[in-house]
């Protein structure tokens, strides 16, 4: 009882005499932070730079998309080999990521590869659009593509006009509209690929656009010939109206070598590929166009900007034509410098055009979309509906129409 009276006494005088120091130095020299605050306290040096996460690379995302696009490619030449047709490996890989993603193969997508294939989607297309334009040479259009220049233009201007309108009257989103412009009046899933990143365009939007190209191609490569056969007047019709009445590259060139085989027409083919590749020249105006179109329209309603941005020149090129649509103007006169300088018989200048213009453009562009086809769930395709097939339908007869008109 005594000992325990004593005990009680010295930790009362303890207790006062740590209140009389506080008093007396304002609580600094014995005040100490809690226990909790000092292990909760960041570490510096080597402890924290161990704690420290990693941040996330491109690479694992890159090389899906690569490994997946290469399989789409392999796949595509399989076709094309086993149904006499030509196949485009580009849809084949963004058909292949929308089935890896959504779990088809039982390959589930890692969350480290989002980067990379957000990446994919962005940078490496626009790398591959600019590589693109090596293949494009005003030099080509003027001396092998002038008589079919008024159709072409006809059929691009025809598309331009139309499809957008037949968009809004279905009640379509407007970047599903402006894509299936761009991919039916010019060159199919190149031109989709193109005016994408300038209208920052949902995954969704281009998946249908992509769709939508690649059906109406597919029929068209496989009727056109037979049906144009019997309505065009001449060979040089039915050129004209292969090149502007099929969306892609590919399609086109397959079907008229389809029609070479079948009506022994050298002439259709020769005319039928000029055609396309001036069609293709219309990246270079008709993509900046689309874009500056559709900017316009969301300013609408809008406030103002600030007198610099108003007035600036320079501000408003930069706000509507985007740097790579820029660089892929700029690659393309290049190229067109390039067939006026360097001689013929050059074959290191037209292997390294060819090269770039073919090879690194087609597989960055499959990378781009096997990148697309990674990041879209196919619950987003759901309540789609037949409206945006009826519009790239009915925009596919407009444009192919115009070859009629010589």
């Amino acid at each position: 009882m005594i000992k325990g009276t004593l005990l009680l006494g010295r930790r009362a005088c303890s207790a006062s005499s740590t209140q009389r120091l506080r008093s007396r130095f304002g609580g600094f020299m014995l005040s100490s932070p809690p226990r909790a605050a000092m292990s909760s306290a960041p570490s510096s040096g080597k402890v924290g730079e161990k704690e420290k996460a990693p941040e996330p690379t491109v690479i694992p995302g890159v090389a899906l998309s690569a490994a997946t696009s290469a399989v789409g490619f392999t796949g595509a030449a399989a076709l094309s080999s086993a149904l006499s047709i030509p196949v485009s490996g580009i849809p084949m890989s963004i058909l292949l990521g929308i089935a890896i993603k959504n779990n088809n193969f039982g390959i589930e997508v890692p969350s480290a590869a989002g980067k990379g294939i957000t990446y994919s989607t962005k940078t490496i297309l626009q790398g591959g659009i600019v590589c693109v334009a090596a293949k494009l040479s005003f030099m080509e259009l003027l001396t092998t593509g002038s008589v079919g220049i008024p159709v072409v233009v006809g059929s691009v201007g025809a598309g331009l006009a139309f499809i957008p309108w037949a968009g809004a009257m279905a009640g379509l989103p407007r970047k599903m509209s402006l894509l299936l412009t761009a991919g039916t009046s010019i060159c199919g899933v190149t031109a989709i690929t193109a005016l994408s990143p300038a209208i920052d365009a949902e995954k969704r939007d281009v998946a249908v656009a992509v769709a939508n190209t690649v059906a109406f191609g597919t029929v068209g490569m496989l009727c056109y010939p037979y049906l144009f056969n019997a309505l065009c007047g001449s060979s040089e019709q039915v050129g004209m109206c292969l090149g502007v009445a099929i969306h892609d590259t590919s399609q086109v060139l397959g079907s008229a070598m389809s029609y070479r085989e079948t009506f022994d027409d050298e002439v259709a083919l020769r005319v039928a590929a000029v055609t396309k590749l001036t069609r293709n020249l219309g990246l270079a105006v008709a993509i900046p166009a689309l874009t500056y179109a559709y900017k316009k329209e969301m300013e609408i309603g809008e406030v103002k900007g600030s007198e610099e941005d108003t007035i600036s020149g320079l501000n408003t090129f930069k706000k509507y034509v985007p740097p790579f649509l820029v660089a892929f103007i700029g690659v393309s006169a290049l190229r067109t410098v390039g067939d006026i300088v360097v001689p013929e018989d050059a074959t290191l200048y037209k292997d390294a055009v060819t090269f770039i213009g073919s090879d690194v453009s087609k597989y960055a562009l499959g990378t781009a979309m096997a990148g697309v086809g990674l990041s879209t769930n196919a619950a987003s395709l759901k309540g789609v509906g037949w409206k945006p097939f009826a519009v790239g339908g009915a925009g596919a007869l407009v444009v192919g129409g115009t070859g009629f008109s010589i």
